[in-house]
């Protein structure tokens, strides 16, 4: 199951695609990562404290000039550091424009180096912020984001450009057939999250907040689709909320095994506070699911409360309740479900892909698209 960034970028790459255009994704190189057309994959280690997270090696000479003579009209940088760099040495030197997209909250990830975890945060801060002030235009997937980068010092253009998703991949299913495909009771009220299994997700949160729905349903269940670092943690955390055995740890799940999950929900549940945009999120609306979310910056430009799900603040209490009010009101999820999949075609892929045609369009000074 791929990370946020890698579905947006592999979504944009699909879309810009069909839309006509050529286009080459430098990524680093995964273990069990299979040949794809249109993807060059460069040396890489596993990070230490993430391994499934490739840092990618110096890019040598030979493949600098390789990527030099292919002649690219525009760069695209999906992450200020690593890649990025070379992006923007390759677009320099080529007079070529620089488009960066600003995918994360990169101080909340400090986490994940082993160094003073404040002094990470400003740094991630600094240094993010200085790449996007080389580059011609800035993407922001949300107007939340937008406003955040400017105020911590990002000075050049800023386009609120969402990262689309594909509404012919993502569509509503009958529920009970998704059930019985994956091996899930038929009747009982089932909770979903979709996403990676690390600490920024919130996901302790999310258990304890389980916990008290399952004081008023509790033939409920929750299903974790994802895998990540804080798995055994989370195990423990469930055990001594009493609620193991209602817990189900999926792991990470081909994309195309992850619209049956979205599908068997009766709730989709998020709690992260980190999103720039939530794409599982949008996923799940798409899917027609009424989404329980906490109330943060990014997700609730998607998930309008009382439209397309509830938002709750982060309490235990109010996330239960809300996801408690959906399991006992039919009408209420019914209507939550469809509003959920009106707003989910703003997001459709063909069209935010169209947008960003228009931005490189207007960095060449030309009426031709790149291609």
């Amino acid at each position: 199951m791929l990370g946020g960034v890698t579905r947006a970028v592999e979504t944009i790459r699909a879309s810009l695609e069909a839309l006509g255009h050529s286009v080459l994704v430098v990524a680093p190189r995964m273990a069990g990562a299979l040949p794809q057309p249109g993807v060059l994959r460069v040396p890489a280690v596993p990070a230490p404290t993430y391994p499934d997270f490739a840092l990618p090696l110096p890019v040598g000479p030979r493949l600098t000039r390789a990527l030099r003579a292919l002649d690219l009209d525009v760069f695209h940088a999906h992450h200020p550091f690593l890649l990025g760099g070379t992006a923007g040495r390759l677009a320099r030197s080529l007079g070529r424009p620089l488009v960066f997209t600003y995918h994360t909250l990169y101080d909340k990830y400090a986490h994940y180096v082993p160094l003073p975890r404040a002094a990470v945060a400003r740094q991630a801060l600094a240094w993010s912020t200085q790449f996007a002030n080389h580059v011609e235009v800035v993407i922001a997937p949300s107007e939340a984001l937008a406003e955040r980068i400017r105020n911590q010092g990002v000075a050049r253009l800023v386009e609120v450009v969402p990262t689309g998703i594909d509404l012919g991949w993502f569509q509503p299913g009958d529920r009970n057939q998704a059930r019985a495909a994956l091996g899930l009771a038929p009747d009982r009220p089932l909770l979903v999250y979709v996403g990676r299994l690390d600490r920024e997700k919130n996901l302790g949160f999310l258990l304890e907040a389980f916990a008290a729905v399952l004081r008023v349903h509790p033939d409920a269940g929750l299903l974790l689709v994802g895998r990540g670092t804080r798995e055994p943690s989370l195990r423990a955390l469930a055990a001594r909320l009493g609620v193991a055995d209602r817990v189900r740890f999926v792991g990470g799940v081909p994309l195309a095994d992850v619209v049956a999950f979205y599908q068997a929900a009766d709730v989709f549940v998020f709690a992260s506070t980190t999103e720039t945009q939530g794409l599982a999120v949008l996923e799940a609306m798409a899917v027609g699911r009424p989404v329980v979310a906490v109330r943060a910056s990014g997700v609730e430009e998607a998930v309008m409360d009382g439209v397309t799900g509830l938002l709750t603040p982060e309490d235990s209490s109010a996330f239960a309740a809300a996801v408690t009010e959906i399991l006992e009101d039919a009408g209420l999820a019914a209507k939550l479900a469809a509003g959920g999949r009106e707003v989910a075609r703003r997001f459709a892929a063909p069209v935010l892909a169209a947008r960003l045609v228009g931005i490189y369009r207007r960095l060449l000074g030309t009426d031709s698209a790149p291609d």
